[in-house]
Order: C-alpha cells, then sequence, then structure tokens
C-alpha cells in the first residue's frame, strides 16, 4: 500500500483565490490533489492542513480513506466547521484520485459505475434589466442549456433601491443601493412572468434567493412564483431559519433547493428525512469531500432528494470535477451547478470537466484525471501577490435603516 509521505498546499488563480492541496507517497509518481479554496479564508484552511492534518496523516496507508477521513474530522475535538471541512475536503479528495490513480480508473467508476451518460448542468443568466435577462436567456438557450438559473440585477436583484430613491435615516450607515423585501417581492414574480410568456413552458428555470428573505416573506415567494413552474427555488431561507421549511412546504410546491452555506450534518439531516426539501445543494469540500457527499446522496436517495451540489463562480475546476464523478455514481443526480474558467486556468488542469451544451463530461483518465500543471498554476496569481497582505471578505448588503442582510 502506498503511504502518505507528504501533504502540500498550493495558492494559484489570480490574488491567490483558489488552493490545491497535492498528497504525496512513497509511490514513484503516485500523488492525488483536492481542492481546498475558500475565497474569504484561503489560509485558515492552509494552516489547518500544514499544521494539524498533514503532521497527522505522514506515514498512513493512502488507502484507508474512511479512517483517515474520521481521522480528521476528530482530529481538532470540535468539528462541524467550514474551515475544517474544507481542510478535510481537499486531502479526501487527493486520497480518492490516488485510490483511482492505483486502480488505473476514473472515480465515478470506484463509487460504483456511470448511472447516466453525462452530467446535466444549469446556465447562469443574469442581467441588469428584464431585457437584458431575456437575451441572457436566450444566448443560453443557444448554447444547449434545458435548465437556466435567472437572476435579475444579481443576488438580491429586483429588491435594491438606490441611496437616492430609499426612505434613508439621518446620518445612514450605507450610502449605495439599499435592499427591500417589499421591492423583491413584487419584482421576482413579475419576472417570471415575463419570461414565460416569451419562452413559454419549455424551459426549466431557477432562481437564487441568496437567503435575502425573512421567512414568511420566503412563504410569500415560493407561493406567487409557484404558476410559473420552476425548476426549484434555491436557498430562500438562511441556515438559522431552516425550522421554517415546514411551513414553506405546508404553503407552497415550489421545489426547494437548499444546502449552500451548510457544513454540519443536523442541517440537512432533518430536511431530508422529513422531505421538506427535494434538492440538497452543498458544496462538495465544505461538507468534508467526496466521502462525505456520497453518504449524504445516500441519504437523499432513501428520502426521495435530489443532489444539485453548489459550484460558485469562485470555485477551482479540481472541486468541479469531484462534484461531476460523484454525479455520474449516483442515482438520485438533479442538475449540477457549472463554473466557467479562463482558457489560461484550464491550462493549468490538463484533463478538466469539459462542457458541451448543457452537459458536462468527466476525464475518463484515472482519479478525478486531472494533472496539475504547478508552475502554470503558480504563475495565475499574479506578481503583486502577497499572500500576507490577503483580505477578501464577503460583501454584505444592508436595509435602509442599516441593518444588515444576511446572505
Amino acid at each position: 500500500m502506498a503511504k502518505i509521505t507528504g501533504i502540500s498546499c498550493i495558492r494559484t488563480r489570480k490574488n491567490g483565490t483558489w488552493t490545491i492541496v497535492k498528497v504525496q507517497t512513497d509511490q514513484d509518481g503516485l500523488y492525488g490533489i483536492g481542492s481546498a479554496s475558500d475565497v474569504y479564508n484561503p489560509e485558515a484552511v492552509v494552516q489547518v492542513i500544514e499544521q494539524l492534518l498533514a503532521p497527522l496523516l505522514i506515514g498512513k496507508d493512502a488507502a484507508n480513506i474512511e479512517d483517515l477521513w474520521q481521522t480528521m474530522y476528530m482530529s481538532g475535538y470540535w468539528r462541524n466547521g467550514a474551515i475544517l471541512h474544507t481542510a478535510i475536503g481537499g486531502i479526501d479528495m487527493a486520497l480518492w484520485d490516488i485510490k483511482g490513480k492505483e486502480a488505473g480508473l476514473p472515480i465515478y467508476q470506484l463509487l460504483g459505475g456511470a448511472s447516466r451518460a453525462a452530467v446535466a448542468c444549469y446556465g447562469h443568466a443574469g442581467g441588469s434589466d428584464i431585457s437584458e435577462l431575456k437575451e441572457d436567456v436566450q444566448r443560453y438557450m443557444e448554447e444547449g442549456y434545458s435548465v437556466i438559473r435567472v437572476q435579475m440585477g444579481g443576488y438580491g436583484g429586483g429588491g435594491f433601491i438606490g441611496a437616492d430613491k430609499a426612505n434613508l435615516p439621518e446620518r445612514p450607515w450605507t450610502s449605495g443601493p439599499v435592499f427591500d423585501e417589499h421591492a423583491y417581492l413584487n419584482a421576482i414574480p413579475a419576472m417570471f412572468e415575463q419570461l414565460r410568456v416569451t419562452f413559454g413552458m419549455g424551459i426549466q428555470f431557477t432562481h437564487d434567493v441568496h437567503e435575502h428573505l425573512s421567512p414568511i416573506h420566503a412563504i410569500q415567494l415560493a407561493k406567487r412564483v409557484e404558476p410559473y413552474g420552476l425548476f426549484f427555488l434555491e436557498d430562500a431561507l438562511a441556515p438559522e431559519q431552516i425550522g421554517w421549511y415546514r411551513q414553506l412546504r405546508q404553503q407552497s410546491a415550489t421545489p426547494q433547493a437548499v444546502g449552500e452555506l451548510f457544513v454540519n450534518p443536523q442541517e440537512w439531516t432533518e430536511l431530508v428525512k422529513e422531505r421538506l426539501i427535494d434538492f440538497i445543494r452543498v458544496r462538495v469540500s465544505k461538507a468534508g469531500g467526496i466521502s462525505a457527499c456520497r453518504k449524504i446522496a445516500a441519504l437523499c436517495e432513501a428520502f426521495g432528494v435530489r443532489t444539485a451540489w453548489q459550484e460558485g463562480g469562485e470555485n477551482d475546476p479540481v472541486n468541479q470535477a469531484a462534484a461531476v464523478h460523484l454525479d455520474m455514481a449516483i442515482w438520485n443526480f438533479g442538475i449540477q451547478e457549472v463554473n466557467h474558467f479562463k482558457p489560461e486556468e484550464l491550462d493549468a488542469f490538463e484533463g478538466h470537466v469539459v462542457r458541451k451544451g448543457g452537459y458536462l463530461y468527466p476525464s475518463n483518465k484515472p482519479g478525478l484525471g486531472i494533472e496539475l500543471d504547478e508552475l502554470k498554476a503558480r504563475l495565475l496569481v499574479g506578481e503583486d501577490w502577497n499572500r500576507s497582505a490577503y483580505h477578501n471578505p464577503y460583501h454584505l448588503d444592508r436595509k435602509a435603516d442599516g441593518t444588515l442582510v444576511r446572505p
């Protein structure tokens, strides 16, 4: 059996926003890679890998993935946090990559083989107004997508009011546009009405609320968009308010997809068991990697819930590959979020997932199928990159009175 001899982190993409884990073994040329990217806390993830997990795993058999996962999971005593799970997820992917290379098979074959010919994905259409949005929807339809996410002006779009038109208090806390729930509640159903008039009911649409609404308004929105036949409504409620999904299900038949911010099994287990959601949308790395997500998929299958693993525009080709290998193997796959990368970024990840029309195709090379060109990867960060000066917090929206809106 191959033994782990080293675990290192490679920061790549502009400003070092991607973190790729490399697990090396004592077998000549045998290594694995995984995604440990966290655009807001990259250095924290690196420190967990280098200071906590790597010393723990060096010298262990790389083949014992389940035991190594459990060892990492409990190694810091406190668990189920985004930083720890991202670190575990990156190493877990790399261990599966190694196992696939040893077996000479792509990972999806190790997970039981293909359940489908390709992985359906959805496009991301947007526009500052309905006219621009319709043009973007048309473009995605022409590219071959049968499911398209529609956002009008980004997350919360349709609900933003310029500071010059908003009723701001004296000495306001924000000078930018403010988010208004009532404006959003009126704008989004009107958006879908116009989209259906133009494109009919043949094309499938999703929409991301991005947790911007209070619970009762999320229920109102789900009811109001029900006539427009959404493929799903995404993250209608923040993780702090998931108890409201019971009332939402009682009030509306709009399919619900949730989980982008989930990292703790207690967040998704009851939602799945009580059949309160239709799609689970955790990010593979944030949930703890391939090992964790195949278990989530098995739980979901038993209760009629499908997968829609989250990607996000800041994610990397390695996490996308891990998601697609899961998608190929699990029976209860629903849809896959797609990422788009620059040619020079893809050039550093030979064997990356390929999109053709509305489908994704994994490399059939062993493991994840990706070979990382470390030199090209390091060049992507840019000459002025300073890892010690990295600061990239998530942008937060506010209401007119200054109250923060949960993402």
